[in-house]
């Protein structure tokens, strides 16, 4: 009886003492071993969505010049920096065989004048015998038709005037020939005066000289057949835009209108503001070779606003706040919303809307089924809540529907939030640093990261 007593009183300790350890594991028994979490209250707050886009800055207009003629500089009126207006004179190259080629079309002209004047002299002449070799022939003619005269004796007379003729119609093409080319010589001798006009380089818009590329006795080639030589460019720096790239995946959410802040490199500690006034219909690709890998972005480019650094401009000491080319670092602000509910982003997460009963049903959840939800916090317990969320900025995430706005919702470890919390999971509150903390009591250098 004794020994039948032991080993009922031994199947019942191990019975406990398995009911314990599941009871614990599964949260049943005691909270020592529930999921600890840290939590925070669903407030309102203003939540602006931004999109965050790199590139670089460069003057609304900038003008790149190069002569239309070769030669060499030998007058630099402007240094870089400079402030011009339109129709200055920036830069003059040597004249002097520009300057033969009019003289030598002049020349040409002259002798087209002549050789069209003696060309219509020479019709006149011949015009004259034409009219004389008509008189006869029609005088003639009647004769021979009257029978006075023989049949050869008329010939004589009809051949005189189909020459005369003949003449004169050769000789007024000659005269029309001489015409055209005096028309080509004087067409020629434009060309060389503007040849000529353009030795002088003159401002084609007011700005300044941001960049300035050769120095006085220097040679350049012309854009006649070449691409010539870029000497300097214009800019008005007072107006300045940032061209930046935006990925296709947020380009859709940027509208022209849309305010931006303006971070530049060289201004670490401050914020300039400026506005979208073009979004690119096409992609700009950095690389010839398109592959499935490329990242696509598309050009976006924000006016800055010139209040935001017009205090920063010195024209006297020739100095301006940004330089073509300078880097900066822009935030687009797409969408805005006031006092709505909101809780931080990593306490958000996808899960599916029903629970699959075997693994065939569970290869068949799509993405359709994935719901967004959140974890409240209830008498010990994580309640799943099933949410629809709006727009979100850097740490916070729009609630649209879901929360009454009072909940306390899980906020931390992610990992327990995105794998480990189930509906009615017993959890324990603690204070957010103590889920970071070693097994030795000492923090963590590191933040858990799913």
């Amino acid at each position: 009886m004794t020994k039948k007593l032991m080993i009922w009183l031994g199947v019942a300790v191990g019975a406990l003492l398995l009911f314990v350890i599941v009871g614990k594991k599964a949260g049943w028994i005691s909270t020592d071993n529930a999921e600890k979490v840290s939590t925070e209250k669903v407030s309102k707050r203003d939540i602006v969505e931004k999109v965050s886009a790199s590139g670089k800055i460069y003057p609304v207009t900038e003008v790149k010049i190069s002569p239309d003629v070769s030669g060499e500089i030998i007058d630099l009126p402007i240094e870089e920096g400079d402030s011009v207006v339109q129709g200055q004179l920036l830069a003059k190259i040597k004249p002097d065989i520009y300057v033969a080629m009019v003289d030598r079309a002049v020349a040409s002209v002259n002798n087209s004048k002549a050789n069209y004047l003696n060309a219509q002299s020479q019709l006149t002449q011949i015009a004259v015998q034409f009219e004389k070799s008509e008189k006869d022939y029609n005088r003639n003619k009647d004769l021979f038709n009257k029978k006075v005269i023989s049949q050869s004796e008329f010939d004589v007379y009809e051949t005189a005037y189909k020459s005369a003729k003949a003449n004169k119609e050769g000789m007024q093409q000659a005269v029309d020939a001489a015409k055209f080319m005096v028309s080509s010589a004087e067409a020629s001798l434009k060309e060389a005066n503007d040849q000529l006009y353009k030795t002088s380089i003159y401002a084609p818009m007011s700005g300044i000289i941001s960049s300035l590329n050769i120095e006085k006795g220097e040679r350049v080639v012309g854009t006649s057949q070449f691409a010539g030589t870029e000497i300097m460019r214009i800019a008005n720096l007072y107006e300045m835009e940032a061209r930046v790239d935006v990925s296709e995946n947020d380009v859709l959410k940027v509208s022209v209108g849309d305010t931006c802040e303006i971070e530049v490199d060289a201004y670490p500690d401050k914020v300039f503001k400026g506005v979208v006034y073009q979004v690119a219909n096409s992609a700009s690709s950095s690389s010839a070779l398109v592959s499935t890998e490329s990242v696509t972005n598309f050009t976006v480019k924000i006016l800055l606003d010139p209040s935001s650094f017009v205090d920063m401009i010195d024209v006297k000491k020739k100095k301006f706040p940004f330089l073509p080319g300078m880097t900066a670092s822009v935030n687009i602000l797409t969408n805005h919303v006031y006092a709505v509910n909101v809780v931080p982003i990593q306490s958000v997460t996808t899960r599916e809307d029903s629970i699959a009963k075997n693994d065939s049903e569970k290869k068949k959840t799509t993405k359709e089924k994935l719901k967004e939800i959140v974890f409240v916090l209830n008498n010990g317990e994580a309640t799943k809540t099933v949410v629809t969320t709006g727009i979100q900025d850097d740490e916070y995430i729009e609630i649209i529907s879901g929360l009454k706005g009072d909940e306390e919702i899980i906020t931390a470890p992610y990992s327990s939030i995105s794998r480990r919390l189930k509906d009615k999971m017993k959890v324990t509150k603690v204070d957010k640093k103590e889920l970071y903390k070693d097994k030795k009591g000492g923090d963590e250098v590191s933040v858990e990261v799913d």
